[in-house]
């Protein structure tokens, strides 16, 4: 059985995709163990109570250092044996004590298809604005290890959405959301469960 931890920042529809995924049997041998939000009173922290799932909020500026941050978020991990982190609309950047933790076994959702839209600042709804400003006619969602950069993981999986005439930001972001994030992030689960990624150098394959 997989033990997942989930990291959120706010709804927790990405949380919700890989409970409903769960649910229905396509995720077999996996378990959210614990959900640990950046913030108080998001209501993802709802979806995991409603479950039963263990919840903490643990934010960063509650600590005055980055590596007390870390060691915070490793005890809690480590309490209920998370074999894989899972970013789920988690927007803080992690330490490198953590990361080095869980090498290679903390997996990122990032709503467009890195190397676009991506790095700093591109968060929530931005990278949808971004690519509506810059006229693109295809967007998506990456799912990637994560490293000490923000977005610059070795990539596991990508889906291509089409940027429809009319949209605004926040209609691209539904539809990225349903028809890219929602459906990959489970399978990146998936196939890490599976044990069939394999990290070779910047390249993941799928086995």
């Amino acid at each position: 059985m997989l033990k997942i931890g989930v990291m959120v920042s706010g709804g927790g529809t990405n949380l919700q995709a890989i409970l409903d995924r769960i649910d229905d049997g396509t995720l077999q041998n996996c378990r959210v163990v614990t959900v640990v939000s950046s913030k108080e009173g998001v209501y993802a922290l709802e979806r995991a109570k409603s479950r039963g799932i263990p919840t903490a909020v643990i934010s960063r500026k509650s600590f005055e250092t980055i590596e007390e941050y870390d060691r915070a978020l490793i005890e809690h991990m480590r309490r209920y044996q998370v074999e894989l982190v899972v970013l789920a609309g988690f927007l803080s950047l992690l330490g490198e004590g953590f990361v080095t933790a869980w090498k290679n076994a903390i997996i990122n959702v990032h709503p467009s298809l890195i190397p676009s839209f991506c790095g700093k600042g591109f968060y929530g709804i931005r990278p949808h604005q971004s690519a509506l400003e810059y006229g693109v006619k295809v967007t998506g969602a990456t799912v990637h290890f994560v490293d000490l950069e923000y977005d610059s993981g070795p990539i596991i999986l990508q889906k291509a959405v089409e940027v429809c005439p009319g949209d605004t930001p926040e209609t691209l972001q539904r539809r990225v959301m349903e028809q890219a994030e929602w459906i990959i992030l489970p399978e990146a689960i998936k196939l890490f469960a599976e044990g069939r990624l394999k990290i070779i150098g910047r390249r993941v394959e799928i086995g």
